[in-house]
């Protein structure tokens, strides 16, 4: 994994939450620039991702089961959020995909622990 680019989505995830819960507390449903903030999100997990299992396949000692279930969950958890969101055209939809921004956080945080736990 990147370091940098794991910061970087930790703050990107804790902006999208706090963009979802303004909009919420607006009382508006999510508009097209919050779903582009998540997919442009979602997006940057999945660079994450090619980029980490790139380092498994060339011999990173991590373990591979715990990470791969934190790698998974995180890839499937904001384009879920948005899905979600599509469905509940109310403000209750930007609270959805500010949740899932506020999961987001900690999980790649915890993504760079196990990293760092193995060789990575």
């Amino acid at each position: 994994m990147i370091d940098a680019l794991g910061y970087g989505i930790i703050a990107a995830a804790l902006a999208l939450a706090a963009w979802g819960f303004v909009v919420a507390a607006l009382n508006r449903p999510p508009g097209r620039a919050l779903f582009a903030g998540a997919w442009v999100v979602a997006a940057t997990v999945a660079v994450q991702a090619v980029v980490a299992v790139a380092r498994i396949a060339g011999g990173s000692d991590v373990d591979v089961a715990l990470f791969a279930g934190y790698l998974l969950t995180a890839l499937v958890l904001e384009p879920a959020a948005i899905y979600l969101a599509r469905l509940e055209p109310t403000r209750w939809g930007a609270v959805i995909l500010a949740a899932g921004g506020l999961v987001l956080a900690p999980l790649t945080l915890r993504l760079l622990q196990i990293w760092r736990l193995g060789d990575g």
